[in-house]
């Protein structure tokens, strides 16, 4: 089965657009020469797929992640009525997905700007997360993420920080306020996404949350 029909298959499963980078991107570059090649390829912000390759092969190497085909970037230096959530198929060198992400209520309004790890902040929390298992709540379809950097998101759990779909991510909410609802800190997508996003990367894969913040650029363990 070549390589055309397996992405064929996949754009038929999601019902989302599948993006083919031209060349293969060798597997013996550096994290920055492979980062700048998905960037450039993908139209991705380079520091934030330099990053989160970095902690994504750390991950690998602690034997935290599990799926490892699939590596999800929250591009938070966008507005949040862009599409800033890419899962990118590491394996076959595809953009399996990109669509729509909230931020928290108390984070920003167009931009995230502020983020904490507080219970109660109704903030976004920045960093690497590895995602759990689907469950049913009152969101319906989520999925559990488990913040892996102390100090920074580790309270993922506490806070009930999850992926779920929302009414107010969608392509109407933003054509009709100019932006994306806000969230009370967890990453919220779209609900006709939302079971297609966590068939793919549920079960130990890597989810990175960037924004250029100067306090999570100087204190993740994970990205220096």
């Amino acid at each position: 089965m070549n390589k055309y029909f397996i992405t064929v298959l996949l754009l038929s499963f999601f019902s989302l657009q599948s993006f083919k980078i031209d060349a293969p991107i060798p597997t013996n570059e550096t994290s920055a020469v492979r980062a700048s090649l998905l960037a450039d390829k993908l139209n991705i912000n380079s520091e934030a797929v330099r990053m989160a390759i970095i902690g994504y092969e750390k991950l690998k190497q602690l034997g935290k992640l599990t799926n490892m085909r699939y590596l999800t970037i929250a591009d938070f230096s966008k507005p949040s009525n862009e599409k800033r959530l890419y899962i990118i198929d590491m394996q076959n060198q595809v953009m399996l997905m990109q669509t729509l992400v909230a931020h928290g209520r108390n984070s920003g309004m167009l931009f995230a700007k502020s983020f904490s790890n507080k219970t109660a902040s109704f903030q976004s929390s920045l960093g690497f997360y590895v995602t759990g298992n689907p469950y049913t709540g009152k969101h319906g379809t989520s999925l559990e993420l488990n913040g892996v950097e102390q100090g920074i998101n580790d309270k993922a759990k506490e806070r009930a920080i999850v992926i779920h779909g929302a009414d107010y991510v969608s392509n109407s909410f933003v054509k009709t306020q100019g932006y994306a609802g806000r969230s009370l800190g967890c990453p919220a997508v779209p609900n006709k996404e939302i079971k297609a996003i966590i068939q793919a990367i549920k079960g130990a894969s890597c989810l990175f949350v960037y924004a250029p913040n100067s306090s999570y650029l100087k204190n993740s363990t994970l990205i220096n």
